[in-house]
């Protein structure tokens, strides 16, 4: 994961409330920002840190488009 993208996502929450929101042990969130996250929970980490950052920024091989992932509401 890309520094940047960690930054907006600890701007939001630290990894372990990020874990403790997705139901992870904080371990395995730091495994993420050590790799990437995994393609089923892209979504789910999204919008438990209300979409702060994207689906796009998170998995960029997964979510090409910007607004890929996005709820319609975030799409513009």
């Amino acid at each position: 994961m890309k520094a940047t993208v960690q930054r907006k996502i600890l701007s939001v929450c630290s990894q372990a409330e990020l874990g403790r929101r997705l139901g992870r042990r904080a371990q395995t969130v730091n495994g993420w920002f050590k790799n990437k996250v995994p393609g089923e929970l892209v979504v789910r980490v999204a919008r438990a840190i209300d979409w702060k950052v994207t689906p796009h920024e998170l998995r960029p091989d997964l979510y090409p488009n910007p607004t890929d992932g996005l709820p319609k509401q975030q799409e513009a």
